[in-house]
């Protein structure tokens, strides 16, 4: 199974947060998945559960879990593969991986860890150990959530989790169409973002919803953010980015 950003049909009706409490197990014996979702369950969470990538990347457009636990060896693809795809993908690179796997090699462990995998635990494994893992692992969000934020110049400060924005220290009230597109420029700094791909972002690339849109949020954004409306830039002809 190819992994690429045509992968899900509909991605403009994808949530944009994370499900909280929603942890997805992708395992193709299902036994463990069985034991696993019991253990989890217990301690509070939601669990959703799939035999095979395809039935999860499909699931990704309805909601997005907080966690997956990830078998390596699958019916249908490489846990690598999909470890891979969803940290390329900006929609889903904040979704936390533990890798599953009966391999034990030091070299299977690197190569996880290196494509962006959070933990990495062998099977046979301790349910209560596991649990532990996914815990530990969920505590590291809640410390990036109270520091998320994404500094432009000494001027702009842009909190991801607190949807607040500040200009030279006064907060700047922003819809949140223009909160969006800010943060989605800031995600990447330098790199243009085609009118298509900011209406695709805000889930309004549907019938009747015209480029003009954009321009009309950038422009606003632009005024409310007064002497920082100057980092984002117009490419004529392709679309907006944000640059010092």
């Amino acid at each position: 199974m190819e992994f690429n950003s045509k992968t899900i049909a509909g991605e403009s009706h994808l949530l944009q947060v994370a499900n909280n409490s929603l942890v997805a197990v992708v395992d193709d014996e299902p036994d463990i998945v069985e034991l696993i979702s019991l253990h989890l369950e217990k301690a509070g969470f939601k669990v959703k559960s799939f035999n095979d990538a395809e039935s999860f990347i499909k699931f990704l457009k309805f909601d997005i879990p907080v966690l997956v636990l990830l078998d390596i060896m699958l019916p249908d693809a490489d846990g690598f593969e999909i470890c891979k795809y969803l940290k390329k993908e900006e929609k889903y690179s904040s979704i936390y991986i533990i890798m599953l796997t009966a391999k034990s090699e030091e070299t299977d462990k690197i190569i996880g860890l290196e494509l962006g995998a959070d933990d990495y635990i062998t099977k046979p494994f301790s349910p209560r150990e596991l649990v532990a893992r996914v815990k530990a692992v969920l505590r590291r969000e809640s410390k990036a959530q109270k520091s998320q934020i994404i500094r432009i110049a000494d001027i702009l400060d842009i909190d991801i989790y607190k949807y607040e924005v500040k200009v030279e220290g006064i907060k700047v009230d922003l819809t949140s169409s223009e909160f969006k597109i800010l943060k989605l420029l800031s995600s990447r700094k330098g790199w243009v973002f085609s009118r298509e791909q900011i209406l695709e972002y805000l889930g309004a690339n549907e019938k009747g919803v015209l480029d003009r849109t954009v321009d009309v949020h950038i422009k606003n954004l632009r005024e409310k953010l007064g002497i920082a409306g100057k980092f984002i830039k117009n490419i004529r002809g392709v679309g907006y980015k944000l640059e010092e």
